[in-house]
This record gives C-alpha cells, structure tokens and sequence, in this order.
C-alpha cells in the first residue's frame, strides 16, 4: 500500500509523505554502509558521532532541499558543528536527527532511526521515521493518520487502551532502568516493562505495542518532533513532565522531560 497523501495542501503539495520516507530509507541505507565501525567521536555535549550521522544527514538535507518547499532545516550534526540556528518559529521548519540512537549504532543493536519532522505553530504537524536495520518504516501527522510499514506494506495504526492486566512501560537502553517511574503512576498497574532504543518507543506506542513512556533529562528537538507527530496521529499524546504543552522552535532546541503515553495514562506530575 502505498503512503497515504498529506491533507495539508498549505504545507506540503500531494506526494511529500511518499518522498519524505523515500528520502529517510536512502538515508537510512547510507548508514547502514557503515554499520558495525564503531569508532565514534565525541561532540562537545559529550554524545557520539559517527560517519553514518554525517552521511545520512547530506541525504536527509539535499532530498528535502530537492523538494523545493523553501522551509529551513535544522538538523543535529549541522546544529552541533556551527550552533544552532535562529529560527522564526512563526514559520515552518524541518527538523532532522539523521541517526537517532548512535549509541545503538555503536553498538551493534538495530534500533536506530531516520527521523524527519515539518514543524508548524510550534508543534510537529508530520513525522516520518526510519528504521533501517529493522526495515521498517513509520509516519503520520495532521490529517493524515498514523502508518506503519514493517516491509510488507502498510498499515494503519492506532495507541490502544490501558489493558486490563496492565500497562507496559518503557525505558531507554541508554539512560534508565525499567520501573524507574512505576511510583508516578496513578492507578495504573505495570505488566510489563520494555527496554527500547531511538524514537522506536513513541512509535510503539502509537502502534498499540506498549502505553508509556518517560524521559527525564535532556533531549533534542529533533530526537522528539517526527515520532510526536506519529504518536499524536495515531490518538497518542507527548507532554512536559509538568503536564504543560511541548512546543518546539525553543531557543537551543532543548528538549525538557516529558511524557508520552496512549492519551488514557496518567502519570504524578513533578
């Protein structure tokens, strides 16, 4: 089946959606040219880079400037090697992490992506990620639905509701320990708890495969605004760990914690 058409005729002509994750799989294959090199460098807020974030991000850049649309990119190894750019957050703007999970690229572990964002009024209105050692493909946003593609076609998905036998809960491979978090949770029992790498964890909560996640700590922009955009499509939520609204466009591109879940959720606010 192929990628539904975008619905936001003000943003994207028809056809973008099909182009943006044509553009995320090329990245995605450059990457995986260097899949299993785990040299790295470190970038001055002490992450890792590798030649497949530079190498994913030159296609990233070059397919969305083919595009014509005229939005600017701001994308994570450009941001870290000349600072950030100014951005007028009144209009829109493509944010691009070319390798999300490098320590899981690093690693050997497949769950690293390609994402790829359109922000508009500070919030992500399409998302389209990419996960190319699992091929496996992701995307939704404003009008449009949540999709995914495991390499057999697409589906349409959707968060489900809280199981009666409980939730699952997810945790990073990288920053916490499953059940760190069990004590914020209102009412809601823990069935399960699932470590997961990358942006993969907002989109298996959009996918009904799992119910919560929460991040504290810094992140990115551009780690967050593509799966957002698919959680939210596919009736999902992301919230800052106050319960406020997540905009994006903020100076720095810094990331508070936050919370994502199925919309039905709750979680102790700090």
């Amino acid at each position: 089946m192929a990628p539904a058409a975008a619905s936001s005729p003000r943003l994207l002509p028809e056809g973008t959606i099909a182009r943006l994750i044509a553009i995320a799989r090329e990245a995605g294959a450059a990457a995986m040219a260097h899949f299993g090199d785990s040299r790295s460098t470190a970038k001055t807020d002490g992450s890792p880079v590798t030649q497949a974030d530079t190498a994913a991000e030159r296609v990233v850049e070059a397919g969305i400037a083919a595009l014509g649309l005229g939005h600017p990119i701001v994308a994570e190894e450009a941001s870290a090697a000349g600072g950030p750019p100014v951005i007028d957050a009144g209009r829109p703007f493509w944010l691009v992490d070319p390798l999300d999970g490098t320590r899981q690229f690093v690693a050997g572990v497949p769950e690293f992506t390609v994402n790829i964002a359109l922000v508009a009024d500070r919030r992500p209105a399409l998302g389209s990620i990419v996960a190319p050692a699992l091929g496996e493909a992701y995307w939704g946003g404003d009008g449009l639905g949540a999709w995914h593609d495991p390499g057999s076609g697409a589906r349409a998905i959707a968060v489900r509701p809280p199981p009666s036998a409980g939730i699952t809960l997810l945790a990073s491979r990288s920053h916490r320990r499953p059940g760190d978090d069990a004590d914020r949770l209102a009412g809601h029992v823990v069935a399960a708890h699932r470590r997961m790498g990358s942006s993969l964890k907002l989109c298996l909560i959009a996918a009904g495969e799992a119910d919560l996640y929460i991040r504290h700590g810094r992140t990115m922009e551009w780690d967050t605004a593509a799966g957002h955009a698919i959680l939210e499509a596919a009736g999902g939520r992301l919230r800052a760990l106050d319960g406020g609204r997540f905009a994006y466009g903020k100076p720095g591109f810094v990331n508070p914690g936050f919370v994502a879940d199925s919309g039905a959720v709750e979680v102790c606010p700090v």
